[in-house]
C-alpha cells in the first residue's frame, strides 16, 4: 500500500490545490494522512532553509555565532546542520554561503539530501500516509538542472537514488502537466508580491539559464518549459506509480475524478 504521494508540476500548476485534495481524500477514506506543503518549515524529507557548516568553516565564524550554531544545530559528519530561520541580520549574512540549497557545492549537497530522504523513509510512521507538495522532482531539478546545469541523465541518476531510499514507502507521483505555463504564472504572480522577480533572477542567472541565453520573463518560461519536459521524461523512467494529468487547470472536476481513481488503484496494488 502506498505510504507516500507526491504532487509535482511546474510553478503555478495547482500543486497546493491538488496535494491538499489528495490528503483530504485519503483522510476521508480513513487513512492517517500527513500533509506537508512546501515552504512551511520542518519538512521531514527536505532542507527548506537550512545551512551546513563544515568543521573548517565553523572555526572561521565569530566566536559568539559559532557557539549559537553549535547549540542550535544538529551534528552531521564533520559539520553542523541548522535552520537559518533562527538567525537574522549580519549573522544570517555570514551563514547564507553555507545554505544547503543555493550555497553548497554539489558534492557536499547531494549526500546531505540523500541522507535526509533515507532518514525520513526509515522514520516514517507505518500507520500514516504522507502527502508532499513537490520536492521529489522540482527541488532536485532546480538544483541539478537550473543551478548546476547538469544534463538530464545526471538528474535522472540523482532522483533515482532518492527513489531507492524511499522505495519502502511504495511512492506514487501525480504530475500536473501545464501547456500554458506563462499564462498560469502571470495569473498567480499578483498574489505573490516579489516572487516573480526572484524566480526570474534565479533561473536566468543559473547555469542552465546562462547556457541558453535566458533573459527576463520569456527566458524564465523557457527554463520552466524545458524543466517540465525533462521531468516528464524522468518520471516515465522511475520505478514509481504515476499519474500525469494534462492541463488539469482547465477542468479541476475531471482532474479530481482521475486523482480519486488513481488513489483507489494505488491503495489496492
Amino acid at each position: 500500500m502506498t505510504g507516500l504521494y507526491i504532487v509535482e508540476g511546474p510553478p503555478c500548476s495547482g500543486k497546493s490545490t491538488a496535494s491538499k485534495y489528495v490528503a483530504d481524500r485519503l483522510a476521508g477514506a480513513g487513512r492517517n494522512a500527513v500533509y506537508v506543503d512546501e515552504g512551511t518549515g520542518g519538512h521531514p524529507a527536505d532542507y527548506e532553509f537550512h545551512a551546513y557548516v563544515g568543521k573548517k568553516e565553523l572555526a572561521s565564524l565569530p566566536e559568539g555565532l559559532r557557539t549559537r550554531v553549535m547549540m542550535r544545530g544538529e551534528a552531521k559528519g564533520d559539520g553542523c546542520i541548522l535552520s537559518l530561520a533562527a538567525f537574522q541580520g549580519a549573522e544570517l549574512d555570514l551563514l547564507l554561503p553555507y545554505k544547503i540549497y543555493d550555497g553548497l557545492p554539489w558534492e557536499t549537497e547531494a549526500p546531505l539530501m540523500l541522507d535526509r530522504w533515507e532518514s525520513f523513509a526509515k522514520g516514517a510512521d507505518p500507520g500514516a500516509v504522507y502527502v508532499f507538495n513537490c520536492v521529489l522532482l522540482q527541488n532536485p531539478m532546480c538544483e541539478t538542472m537550473m543551478r548546476f546545469g547538469f544534463p538530464q541523465e545526471r538528474s535522472l541518476a540523482y532522483i533515482s537514488e532518492i527513489v531507492e531510499r524511499i522505495a519502502p514507502l511504495d511512492p506514487a507521483v501525480i504530475y500536473l502537466k501545464n501547456d500554458r505555463i506563462a499564462e498560469s504564472v502571470q495569473k498567480a504572480a499578483p498574489e505573490r508580491p516579489g516572487w516573480l522577480d526572484g524566480v526570474i533572477h534565479y533561473h536566468v542567472n543559473g547555469a542552465y539559464g546562462r547556457s541558453i541565453g535566458a533573459r527576463g520573463f520569456a527566458g524564465y518560461i523557457a527554463c520552466l518549459e524545458e524543466r517540465q519536459r525533462r521531468e516528464l521524461a524522468i518520471l516515465a523512467r522511475l520505478p514509481v506509480k504515476s499519474l500525469v494529468l494534462d492541463n488539469p487547470q482547465g477542468d479541476w472536476d475531471d482532474a479530481y475524478k482521475r486523482i480519486a481513481g488513481f488513489l483507489e488503484a494505488s491503495r489496492e496494488r
